[in-house]
């Protein structure tokens, strides 16, 4: 009598592929995670993501406001270059420009307490009040993390993130790097061209640029 030879189902031949596509989705799991948990604020990538708490004690995480383009204003009151800006109502008016068309729109100062541009409180709300101000929420990043995850180093810097979450824009407010109200008129706003751009559902024509200003006054 002859044994039966029993016929394996096992297909030896498939055993690389399974393994290559078992390696790919193991990679492309890895690079989402990683791309998800960015500390770097990188154009064209993830914004890092961050929560912070507003003038009037309430916190703010970037996730909140999915869906939506948001822009970022490193801002400090006492800085004149920030000033001219405000002096001339020219922050306030793209404030309200932007947010009636449904950007959200969130101030940060990262200054450290006991340095220039740090307020707190009622002292804070007045001096908000007093330079008319009227973005979505003024953030405080008193220990400055988030100031250095998205690299900012002076102010104003203007960062735009669109409604998936990633940066299209982190710069300056426009090219001529002055305190002159004068030179507003003039200059060429990068601000508004990304925004109206994006808004319209074209490519941005910039991603980046040199942001002037006061230092950020970081503890």
């Amino acid at each position: 009598m002859h044994a039966v030879k029993a016929e394996s189902s096992f297909n030896v031949g498939a055993t690389p592929r399974i393994f290559a596509a078992a390696l790919l989705i193991l990679a492309t799991a890895w690079l989402s995670i990683a791309a998800s948990s960015s500390t770097e604020a990188i154009p064209g990538k993830a914004a890092p993501v961050f929560r912070l708490v507003d003038s009037q004690g309430n916190a703010h995480a970037l996730g909140d406001f999915k869906g939506k383009y948001v822009v970022l204003e490193w801002v400090n009151y006492e800085c004149p270059f920030v000033g001219k800006h405000y002096r001339s109502g020219n922050m306030q008016a793209l404030q309200k420009e932007y947010t009636s068309k449904g950007v959200v729109w969130l101030s940060i100062c990262s200054s450290a307490p006991g340095k220039q541009g740090f307020y707190q409180g009622a002292e804070l709300a007045d001096r908000i009040t007093a330079m008319k101000a009227v973005p979505t929420a003024y953030l405080v990043d008193a220990d400055g993390e988030v100031g250095q995850m998205y690299g900012a180093k002076s102010t104003p810097t203007m960062a735009v993130i669109d409604p998936r979450g990633i940066l299209l824009y982190e710069g300056g407010i426009d090219d001529i790097a002055s305190t002159d109200v004068a030179d507003i008129g003039r200059a060429h706003n990068f601000l508004r061209e990304v925004l109206d751009a994006a808004l319209s559902g074209k490519p941005v024509p910039v991603s980046s640029s040199r942001a002037y200003g006061c230092s950020v006054k970081y503890k």
